[in-house]
């Protein structure tokens, strides 16, 4: 007798470790899921409702046909990043005609806090600070600095200053402040700040300020502003252009508004690499942000601060700009010439990592205005997603029955398999959720209700050949482990297909349709583990069972109901009597 392959002893020795395998599995999973607390997949905007905002692009002073295709797709990737790196899930950002951008997010997110960055278009600038004082109802209380604002040491690390940062007396004049300006613009050490209107005043220090328009309207803009008020904050220094002085507004640590006189802009967002919000675990400056600058924005950031450390306060302070308004001004007391840099402070965690956000994301190419805030109820979404679920219902309950009365006994392992693969799928969305962010949308319902017909094929695929090799005249037990390598090279041919559409699917689309095809991607993939990992060893078990194997009526393996035809029995011809006698 031939001894049995070690590769078939393999697969019928050891069915019940495999089952076990995959069940220690769905255990270990489904226990991740109440250890994290997130015990539902996380939802959609159309299924939570959010919050979604227009924006609408438009081209700054000077500038001709900017709104194209290029520069559009390179905002919407921007702002992706943005959203993303606040942690928001499932928020769409996309374009809409020529000129908007449609940025959709879900509920259950900080939504204030995501249209304050996403709205945020303006391009991020470097800029000295000339003057700077507190403003509104808050003036009889100087700022100390801004929120976040610091002093860089001569390893790019930066400390939290206690200087004044009020050149001029909260209280001062009109005149007193015109005076102030008038100083601040001579005084700036930047090559740009001498050709803004400010060479009359520096050839002759005792003239009037207001023998230089430019700088006469400076001042005027600068006395008038009152950065307590939310319109006029929206309006300080627009039309500014990068290369000109501007007035700001800011807000320090304390919470009080700060209203700026600002040099012309040094270094733009595009000069930053990157920054990331980090702890300082081996000193007491808590969080902190750091920043890596391109070759030729390291270059010009060495060179403004080494400007800038060479004068006293307030001109040794910087101030980093969008949309703007100063979201941070540190202090510098050396040029800092490595690259990098640092700025640490009162930061908390949330203010650390919005920073590094805005420093990172910060520079678009286009100038976008926020034309509508609209809040997404989910009541049509939870109509539709009742449809889409009795629609799922009813077809699985149809399988279902074509299961039972077709197959009959081999109806319970394609049910288990099918309840298996229901579990995983649940249970994975659930913990993909505060993985990486998925969230389950209408779209990927769809797709998860597509996938049990995927899954019901690989099963009705490897019952056939089971059928097949039973109405070739084998017994049951040979008969599965026959069948098992011809369905599974169908399985995995069938599957792979289904996977490369989905793939394709989700890299050429945007939007909820990657929803759809992510969901497939996954099911199809859970469907191989599922047939191989559960559906092939239980078959092989119940295969040793008497209803099965000796193909029980009920059994949906009966020979007689599979047209099977009993072996002819052999018989011997008689032979014709030979007359031997002689006619």
């Amino acid at each position: 007798m031939a001894a049995p392959k070690k590769g078939r002893q393999g697969t019928q020795g050891r069915p019940g470790r495999t089952l076990a395998l995959i069940l220690i599995a769905i255990v270990a999973l489904t226990g991740g899921m109440f250890a994290s607390g997130h015990t539902t997949p996380r939802l959609g905007i159309d299924l939570a409702g959010g919050t979604s905002i227009t924006l609408q692009a438009k081209n700054e002073p000077g500038q001709k046909n900017a709104i194209n295709k290029t520069n559009m797709d390179t905002a919407v990737d921007i702002m992706n990043r943005r959203v993303n790196g606040l942690g928001v899930s499932e928020a769409e950002v996309q374009t809409q005609g020529d000129s908007n951008i449609i940025v959709n997010i879900p509920k259950g997110t900080n939504s204030e806090q995501a249209r304050e960055q996403v709205g945020t278009t303006a391009k991020l600038y470097f800029r000295p600070v000339l003057v700077t004082e507190v403003t509104g109802a808050d003036a009889a209380t100087p700022s100390p600095s801004a929120s976040g604002s610091s002093s860089a040491s001569p390893s790019a690390s930066a400390k939290e200053s206690e200087k004044a940062t009020s050149s001029s007396s909260p209280s001062a004049s009109a005149t007193s402040q015109g005076r102030a300006v008038t100083d601040a613009l001579k005084a700036d050490p930047t090559p740009s700040g001498s050709s803004t209107g400010s060479e009359s005043a520096a050839a002759s220090p005792s003239a009037s300020a207001s023998t230089d328009p430019a700088t006469a309207k400076l001042q005027a803009e600068y006395a008038k502003l009152d950065c307590s008020k939310k319109t006029v904050r929206a309006k300080a220094g627009d039309g500014v252009k990068a290369g000109a002085p501007t007035v700001a507004c800011g807000q320090n640590s304390q919470g009080q508004w700060q209203k700026y006189i600002l040099g012309p802009a040094e270094v733009e967002g595009t000069d930053v690499d990157k920054a990331s919000a980090v702890f300082d675990t081996q000193g007491a400056a808590g969080w902190k942000v750091t920043m890596d600058f391109t070759g030729k924005g390291g270059k010009k950031f060495a060179s403004i601060t080494g400007k800038l450390a060479q004068n006293q306060s307030p001109q040794n302070q910087f101030a980093i700009v969008l949309d703007g308004e100063v979201v941070s001004d540190p202090y510098v007391s050396q040029a800092l010439t490595g690259g990098t840099a640092e700025i640490s402070g009162s930061f908390d965690q949330q203010e650390a990592q919005d920073l590094a956000n805005m420093l990172s994301y910060g520079a678009l190419p286009l100038t976008f205005t926020e034309a509508s805030v609209t809040t997404v109820t989910a009541a049509l979404g939870g109509e539709q997603l009742e449809a889409g679920l009795i629609a799922g219902a009813i077809g699985l309950a149809l399988v279902i029955i074509y299961l039972v009365v077709y197959y009959r006994g081999l109806s319970m392992i394609a049910i288990a398999s099918l309840l298996v693969s229901a579990v995983m799928t649940y249970v994975i969305m659930s913990l993909l959720g505060p993985t990486i962010g998925f969230a389950l949308n209408l779209p990927a319902v769809c797709g998860a209700i597509v996938a049990i017909g995927i899954t019901a094929d690989s099963f009705i695929v490897f019952f056939e050949r089971i059928r097949d090799e039973i109405r070739e005249g084998r017994r049951m037990r040979p008969a599965v482990e026959r069948a098992w390598p011809r369905a599974r090279r169908t399985i995995l041919v069938s599957d792979f297909v289904s996977f490369l559409a989905a793939a394709v699917l989700f890299v050429v689309t945007v939007g909820k349709v990657q929803g759809f095809a992510f969901t497939l991607g996954l099911t199809t993939l859970l469907d191989v583990v599922v047939v191989f990992f559960f559906t092939k060893p239980l078959m092989t078990l119940l295969a040793r069972r008497k209803f099965f194997a000796e193909g029980h009526s009920w059994s949906g393996l009966d020979p007689k109901r599979l047209g099977v035809q009993p072996p002819l029995r052999r018989t011997r011809r008689a032979s014709a009597p030979v007359d031997t006698k002689e006619a």
